[in-house]
């Protein structure tokens, strides 16, 4: 399941849809004031009165003004979206892993041996059909600094990661490899790959992506980056 993609407007909106829901609005309709509101929300009348508005606009919700006051009741659609909240922060509280992990480290030039593997038939068809892009030729490499991104980084091999095959060809055998999907400085989508055999040691991550990092981020060898990993549930 796709994370919640909501700004710092729309979660103000989701607390306001949660205190309607809190008082029957998903269920029946009540009739509510914007005093009563703001009191429940903990803003002024006018913030209330908008966040009606706006939930109204999204058809999250549907008023009727009366003489005897604003009746309003949470729409089909935003019922779903509450429980895809709702879904959400099941999946954090009672998963057994974490949905995802940040790390920090700083960039520096490999050995160059990225492109030869990640252009490698037989793992590239992989990455295409369980990743779903395909990967520019070679890696961004990201050296772990902390002692606290290192021990994260070392959880990572008790974490549900998406496999790939190893395989022979004419000349060599290719080990299997770990996946696990990352965003790149809060930007860029990509992968963090981890080799079982691998020519570094736990304190480098190796990114792959669909564009050229270096470029597309506009980073350079000394650059701080973080990568956020992204745990399948």
């Amino acid at each position: 399941m796709d994370p919640l993609k909501i700004d710092l407007r729309s979660w103000k909106l989701f607390f306001t849809l949660y205190k309607l829901a809190e008082l029957g609005a998903s269920s029946r309709t009540i009739k509510v004031s914007t005093e009563y509101l703001s009191e429940k929300i903990g803003a002024s009348q006018q913030t209330a009165s908008r966040h009606l508005i706006n939930l109204e606009k999204m058809e999250w919700i549907k008023r009727t003004i009366t003489p005897e006051g604003c009746l309003t009741k949470i729409t089909s659609q935003g019922v779903a979206e509450l429980k895809k909240l709702y879904s959400e922060l099941r999946l954090i509280f009672e998963s057994a892993y974490p949905p995802s992990i940040t790390l920090e480290g700083v960039l520096f030039s490999g050995l160059g041996e990225g492109a030869y593997y990640v252009t490698k038939e037989g793992y590239r068809k992989q990455f295409m059909e369980r990743l779903g892009f395909d990967p520019y030729p070679g890696t961004l490499n990201i050296k772990l600094t902390t002692e606290y991104d290192i021990k994260s980084m070392s959880e990572l091999e008790a974490y549900p990661a998406i496999e790939l095959e190893g395989f022979k060809d004419e000349s060599r055998t290719f080990g299997p490899v770990k996946c696990y999907p990352a965003i790149i400085n809060n930007k860029a989508k990509g992968a963090v790959i981890y080799a079982l055999r691998s020519h570094y040691g736990s304190s480098v991550l190796e990114i792959i992506s669909p564009t050229f990092l270096r470029s597309h981020l506009k980073l350079k060898d000394g650059n701080k980056v973080k990568v956020e990993i992204l745990i399948s549930p």
